[in-house]
């Protein structure tokens, strides 16, 4: 349990920025630990862990071992969970994310987000991409257009719906939906792709579109994504990070760690001894 009379101590010890930050990483994370319930119940311990940039990582491990719950510390997606205690450094492009410099709108720009679910507005295809542009001020209808449609190619879902741009997003297929949902994360140009489970409710079809437009995006930015599927992790992922416990048991190149292991639980782990 964590010690309220530091807490306050332990907001004033945040390093603001990171001097030796490597330039080929996009994240570097320093003893990042987190709480639930008001410091009640501790879900991560110590994560460090260097995520480099334009690569695609797999965080896998068994249901409640951290992995998500990391994946959503990385644009704060945590502050809007009551009770949520942190302590220890997430820094992005060399800048501490849990700093009280950080905008978390602008970091949210910078970091978009797709989820196990598709979530598309109630709202018209083109609105659902032109909807984060708009927010940021964007009012040029030239602008907007330009924006919609690269975003919507880059989602390999242009040719489907760019005669239907006026249809609701809602209506669109399932894994439809989840391109929608990819294009709209991207029309802010982020740097990095979170995505939480995004083809867990998909059909294999739409699963294999998606997991070949992720490998397609990796050229434009770091994708960070959290799967149960070890087959998906082998088939898409440059690196792997094995979470067990709240912790991270082993992080290494992904062919490594489904065929030479290096600790005894992640070999377990991916021949489906525990999980």
């Amino acid at each position: 349990m964590l010690n309220f009379k530091k807490k306050n101590k332990i907001k004033e010890q945040i390093v603001e920025t990171k001097s030796d930050f490597d330039s080929n990483n996009i994240y570097e994370i320093n003893n990042f630990n987190l709480w639930y319930k008001n410091g009640e119940k501790q879900a991560l311990f110590d994560i460090n862990i260097d995520i480099p940039k334009n690569q695609i990582i797999s965080f896998i491990g068994p249901s409640g071992c951290g992995k998500s719950t990391l994946l959503r510390s990385l644009n704060r997606m945590n502050d809007l969970v009551d009770g949520v205690v942190t302590k220890g450094n997430i820094f992005l492009n060399g800048i501490n994310i849990n700093s009280k410099k950080t905008e978390v709108t602008e970091l949210r720009t910078k970091v978009g987000m797709v989820f196990q679910k598709a979530t598309p507005f109630p709202i018209s295809i083109y609105e659902n991409v032109a909807y984060g542009p708009k927010s940021h001020g964007i009012t040029d209808k030239k602008t907007l257009d330009e924006i919609v449609e690269n975003s919507l190619k880059d989602a390999a879902l242009w040719d489907s719906v760019k005669d239907n741009l006026n249809d609701l997003g809602t209506n669109l297929s399932g894994g439809q939906q989840q391109r929608l949902c990819i294009a709209r994360a991207i029309a802010l140009k982020p740097d990095v792709l979170l995505m939480d489970e995004p083809t867990s409710a998909l059909d294999p079809i739409a699963t294999s579109k998606i997991e070949d437009l992720v490998l397609k995006l990796k050229g434009k930015y770091t994708i960070i994504i959290v799967t149960h599927s070890m087959a998906q992790a082998q088939r898409i992922s440059d690196k792997t990070a094995f979470f067990y416990e709240g912790r991270i048991v082993e992080y290494n190149k992904t062919k490594s760690i489904f065929m030479n292991p290096k600790e005894k639980r992640t070999k377990d782990y991916v021949n489906g001894r525990i999980g």
